[in-house]
């Protein structure tokens, strides 16, 4: 059994960024020489999320559109009581959809559907640098 570990930088993401960070993840996988297995990835933040979904251009513009109905920016949210930092919503949103995600590994190759790929949504209101944290497990 063999454990590989490395960080993936994305550099100074935005509010509503989602970075397409699939092919990435099949690289590290490649490299990683690991036949069976899983590959998960973890966003260390608060407010930023892994998730699935098409990468299309109607989707990228659809899911924000989605978080800001369902948690919307402009109302009052406790945690601004505390900080003053105005992004209570985005750790709301990052709540939601969750800071990780465990993919299988058949035959060398991340499993996923056709259309699906994998994606760091950025949450916050301020341009930020991420380190996403890579671990790859298998034989």
């Amino acid at each position: 059994m063999s454990v590989i570990q490395t960080k993936l930088p994305l550099l100074k993401t935005n509010e509503n960024d989602i970075i397409n960070i699939t092919p990435n993840l099949e690289k590290l996988v490649m490299e990683s020489g690991i036949s069976t297995g899983i590959l998960n990835v973890f966003n260390a933040g608060s407010t930023g999320s892994i998730i699935t979904l098409e990468y299309e251009p109607g989707l990228l513009k659809d899911i924000p559109n989605f978080l800001e109905r369902i948690i919307p920016k402009k109302i009052n949210y406790a945690h601004e009581q505390t900080w003053h930092d105005k992004n209570g919503h985005s750790h709301v949103r990052a709540s939601l959809l969750g800071p990780s995600l465990t993919l299988p590994i058949e035959n060398g190759r991340i499993v996923h559907g056709t259309w699906q790929q994998i994606a760091f949504i950025e949450l916050d209101i301020k341009s930020r640098n991420r380190n996403l944290m890579v671990t790859i497990l298998g034989e």
